[in-house]
């Protein structure tokens, strides 16, 4: 009988490694598979997350590295127009809700009356996301709150009806959004609607830098994208509206402009201009996964800028102009066919 459970005891603990080795943690690649499973994960995510990468490390002296998870960053010294960070720059990526700084750009260079009345209608209802909004078909709200509640609150029935009550329609907006692109000197960049639910607004980190410059040269897109929160009246209700951005809020940060932008093709994005040591910055994050990426690598830049010794690299673009922003003359254009969303 001894012997017996000798033995048993023995074959036990030859099994024993083996069973520990099916119980032992999964792969990277098992574990990208699982959280895709639970929620939508883009292609270039779970690629990355199953190699391991997805950080961007930049050189600082004995300062150590930096490391980023957004897919796309660029940083530019807005004095000098050289770059202190700078990863896939060029890639052409969806933008999101950061569309929202050219449509409010091209509504304040209409010049159009701010105090004037605008109804949300059923038009301005998105249908192809199905995205969530406070602002009931109905409301009437001033062109200043709609303008407000796009750039701060990222309201998509705001920045629609923005756009559907400009002169000319929504194609007469979209051409001037597509022309003001091009005197800023955005080449890359396309857009084909002014809320950012569209995957086919496209543009690149370098491009978007020239348009947060030039979006801080007007007083309500400074005012409006760094409130921290608005009440507006909908339908006779008080209603709250916060900012998308949480940096605004915070005591560390100095920010002049801000926005945010989220769409599954996009992954979330953020725009800032700011000061950080004293250095006027503008700052492009693109294609995060994960709701606090975008946030904790803007949050790790600054830390980072604060300490290190950064080296110089070749201008990118020119020192911010002094001259006042670029704008455009109303054209009437043809109709536009109605854009394809994709979810």
């Amino acid at each position: 009988m001894t012997r017996w459970i000798i033995c048993c005891l023995i074959t036990a603990g030859m099994a024993l490694p083996a069973l520990e080795a099916a119980a032992a943690p999964r792969t990277k690649a098992a574990k990208a598979k699982k959280i895709a499973a639970k929620a939508y994960v883009p292609a270039r995510h779970l690629a990355a997350a199953t190699a391991g990468a997805g950080v961007h490390r930049v050189a600082a002296g004995d300062n150590g590295d930096l490391s980023l998870g957004s897919n796309v960053a660029l940083v530019v010294d807005q004095s000098t127009g050289q770059a202190v960070i700078s990863k896939n720059i060029d890639e052409l990526h969806p933008i999101a809700s950061i569309t929202k700084l050219m449509t409010a750009q091209v509504i304040l260079d209409a010049q159009l009356p701010m105090a004037e009345r605008i109804m949300i209608t059923e038009e301005d209802k998105d249908t192809e996301r199905n995205s969530r909004s406070r602002l009931r078909v109905g409301a009437e709200l001033s062109r200043a709150e709609l303008l407000q509640l796009a750039l701060m609150a990222s309201e998509n029935r705001a920045a629609h009806a923005l756009g559907r009550s400009f002169p000319g329609g929504m194609a007469a907006f979209v051409t001037a959004m597509n022309h003001k692109a091009l005197l800023l000197g955005m080449h890359s960049s396309r857009f084909v609607e002014p809320t950012g639910l569209s995957a086919n607004n496209v543009s690149t980190a370098t491009d978007l830098v020239k348009l947060v410059r030039s979006g801080e040269q007007y007083p309500l897109i400074r005012e409006y994208s760094t409130s921290s929160s608005q009440d507006v009246s909908v339908l006779g209700r008080n209603t709250r509206f916060a900012n998308t951005n949480r940096l605004v809020g915070s005591e560390a940060w100095d920010i002049s402009v801000s926005k945010t932008g989220f769409i599954n093709e996009a992954g979330r994005c953020l725009v800032m201009q700011a000061k950080i040591a004293g250095r006027p910055l503008t700052i492009v994050l693109l294609d995060s996964w994960g709701k606090l990426t975008r946030v904790g690598d803007a949050n790790r830049i600054r830390k980072w800028l604060a300490t290190a010794v950064v080296r110089p690299q070749s201008p990118i673009l020119p020192a911010a102009p002094a001259s006042p922003p670029a704008t455009i003359q109303l054209q009437s254009s043809p109709e536009l066919t109605k854009t394809s969303f994709t979810r």
